[in-house]
């Protein structure tokens, strides 16, 4: 027990002579970790504060579609944002009410390499829609070219019997339109007016 006691002394006084020599090391090591920390809360404080910047920018846009002057701002301050995103789409929206498909593909095309994938799914199937319009059936084929996921299959297959049946190929056509059937919920919608296009074909 003696021993034992000599010892834990011993290193107390190592541990205090250590102290000792490196207060100043022990002092900045402490406040570079305190201001990493202070500087990590302080920029998710502030990119929460540009994200709720961002989203009101896309509200006053949303409301007003037609004031560019929003958009710019948007697209200005927060180019990484979803929100921008989001305001592309109500841009290529408005260009096909008024017939400008070029206008809307233009919109559209740069967000295929947007990070989030369930928007990329819907840009891919606008994308698609517009060549239809346009009678570029190959390219609306090969706009749907990526593989989708679950929840898009449906609606895949659906747009690409809307295009084989525009270009002819009925047989095509069919096929799609049978497995949308089977993909597409039940309760949708969709499901009638698969069912009248395939009742149209037979």
């Amino acid at each position: 027990m003696r021993s034992f006691i000599e010892v834990s002394r011993t290193e107390e006084e190592q541990i205090q002579q250590w102290i000792k020599k490196n207060t100043l090391q022990i002092v900045i090591a402490i406040t570079v970790s305190l201001s990493g920390i202070w500087g990590f809360n302080a920029y998710k404080k502030y990119q929460h504060s540009q994200t709720i910047k961002a989203r009101s920018i896309y509200l006053t846009f949303r409301s007003e579609p037609h004031n560019i002057q929003v958009y710019e701002q948007l697209k200005n301050n927060h180019k990484n944002s979803i929100y921008l995103d989001h305001a592309i789409l109500i841009l290529a929206k408005n260009a096909v009410t008024n017939k400008n498909y070029m206008q809307a593909l233009e919109y559209l095309i740069p967000l295929n390499n947007t990070s989030n994938p369930s928007i990329a799914k819907v840009i891919n199937m606008r994308i698609a829609s517009l060549h239809l319009e346009m009678g570029n059936y190959k390219k609306a084929l090969d706009a749907l070219n990526t593989v989708p996921n679950s929840t898009f299959n449906g609606l895949y297959n659906q747009l690409k019997g809307d295009i084989y049946l525009a270009n002819n190929h009925i047989d095509n056509a069919k096929k799609h339109y049978k497995l949308a059937l089977n993909q597409i919920s039940k309760n949708s919608e969709l499901q009638n007016l698969i069912k009248i296009k395939l009742n149209d074909l037979n």
